[in-house]
Parts: structure tokens; C-alpha cells; sequence
């Protein structure tokens, strides 16, 4: 876990527990995750199509390949299998690394 991840959980966590995340607005309910009002009008149905046919851009989609071996790896022995798949995960980040310049 990131530094900023656990200094969030930690603010969380002690805001939990002095409740001051009670009673607020919407609690219990599902989140309402449709929320277009960000996007501007012209763009609201291109982003719902591409929502709807579960498009991610290609660093998403590398950053999920790269999430997904770091996993695999880490409930891995040694072996060839784990050489493998830690050069099949050195390539991925240096192709996020490339796509991002």
C-alpha cells in the first residue's frame, strides 16, 4: 500500500471512529455513480457509449495488466513461471512508461 493510501485509511479511520461520518447525506444508500453533470452536454453521449461498452483508454488497461500480475507474482514460488511473468511485467511497465511521454 502507497504512503497516501494509508494516510488516508488512517483519517478515515479515526474520523470513523470519533463518528463523524454519521448520519450524513445518503447513508445506506447506493452510491449514485451516473452523475454526468461534470461533463459537458455535447460530450455526455460519447462518454455514456463508451461507458456502456466498457471502454478503457490503453494505460488503464496497462495499469490493470500490471495490478493483475503484481498479484499473480505475489502468491508465486521461484521458478521459470515467476521469471516470466516478472519480464512479462518489466515490459508492461516500460510500455506504460513509454505511453506516457
Amino acid at each position: 500500500m502507497l504512503l497516501l493510501d494509508k494516510l488516508a485509511e488512517t483519517k478515515i479511520k479515526a474520523a470513523v471512529d470519533k463518528g463523524e461520518l454519521e448520519n450524513l447525506p445518503g447513508q445506506g444508500k447506493p452510491l449514485e455513480l451516473d452523475d454526468t453533470s461534470h461533463i459537458p452536454a455535447e460530450l455526455r453521449v460519447a462518454y455514456r457509449i463508451l461507458k456502456n461498452t466498457r471502454y478503457l483508454p490503453p494505460e488503464l488497461e496497462h495499469r490493470n495488466k500490471i495490478r493483475s500480475l503484481e498479484l499473480l507474482l505475489s502468491g508465486i514460488g521461484d521458478g521459470c513461471e515467476k521469471t516470466r511473468l516478472i519480464t512479462r511485467l518489466s515490459l508492461l511497465k516500460a510500455s506504460l512508461r513509454g505511453a506516457s511521454r
